[in-house]
């Protein structure tokens, strides 16, 4: 998923060259990049698809030349992750209808990818054969309050790397919450990842989503008519998270554990941990004006 704007980290990511596509985590590599890279450590024959804006099309083709054209699917509209994921998950199972699909933010960074590798595997192995989704849930290091948090059904054995059931998705907590998180155990960073079989997601949005099934139906993918069919059908989607769509409400929610650092490099802070260097002060700023403009700007809409 390539389509965020990270208006969080303004002026460094601009919504002409958001943070997926800049090189944050100062490794001579973009955060987009460093994924694509992060993958084909779990399977080097893999196939990717890239779900973005229109607008951002050519940067994933600059960026990630070896994924065919195909492959690279521009949405006419934002609405969300849900049918953002449906999406992508339609057009892979009308030609793989076998497939084991891993989705990821393209924009999130894990300084240990062979530690990544091991854990995307077990996951994998897991769906492969089975109607379950599992999630990717990481240790929390400090109780964050701009993360949701997932609890698990089994603490001790999702400290010891076993895939248990998922007992609830928690909102972003206030500090006090996310404290009682960490001392209370059990509970694990949603970093936004899933893992899943095409057949069980398909099965999942039927179940609890069945108006963005019923879109992708109607959509002919590889055929002629695909790119018209999606421009005329895809913006009228409920813009929803597929937290909201689907996680919460299945029943098939599993999660495994992962003991290696991550960050979403959702802050200038975050950066400075990963990096090592210091932000200059007039960057900051910047954000701080935008920030009280965009809030400004919000202000006027609502009474207007």
């Amino acid at each position: 998923m390539a389509g965020g704007q990270g208006t969080r980290l303004f002026p460094l990511s601009t919504p002409e060259k958001p943070k997926q596509f800049l090189d944050l985590a100062d490794k001579g590599r973009t955060l987009i990049q460093l994924t694509y890279d992060r993958f084909l450590a779990v399977d080097p024959l893999a196939r990717f698809w890239v779900v973005t804006s229109a607008d951002y099309v050519p940067l994933v083709r600059e960026q990630l030349p070896d994924i065919p054209q195909e492959q690279i699917l521009a949405e006419p509209a934002p609405r969300n992750t849900a049918p953002c994921i449906a999406l992508a998950c339609w057009k892979i199972k009308s030609r793989f209808s076998d497939a084991n699909i891993i989705v990821t933010p393209s924009d999130a960074f894990v300084s240990s990818p062979d530690l990544f590798a091991v854990t995307a595997k077990k996951a994998l192995e897991f769906t492969a054969g089975k109607k379950a989704i599992v999630t990717i849930g990481i240790k929390p290091v400090s109780p964050h309050t701009g993360y949701g948090y997932i609890q698990v059904s089994d603490a001790k054995k999702a400290e010891k790397g076993k895939i248990v059931k998922v007992a609830a998705f928690k909102e972003k907590p206030s500090l006090e919450l996310a404290e009682k998180y960490l001392a209370e155990g059990g509970y694990y960073w949603n970093a936004g990842i899933f893992v899943w079989n095409a057949g069980t997601i398909e099965e999942e949005f039927r179940a609890f989503a069945p108006a963005i099934a019923g879109v992708m139906d109607r959509i002919p993918f590889y055929t002629p008519g695909e790119q018209a069919a999606m421009q005329d059908l895809f913006p009228g989607c409920e813009k929803i998270s597929i937290d909201y769509a689907v996680m919460e409400k299945s029943s098939d929610v599993y999660t495994i554990a992962a003991d290696w650092p991550w960050s979403d490099l959702g802050s200038f802070a975050a950066i400075e941990a990963v990096t090592g260097k210091t932000i200059p002060q007039e960057i900051k700023d910047a954000q701080d004006e935008y920030q009280r403009r965009k809030a400004e700007a919000a202000k006027f809409l609502k009474k207007s």
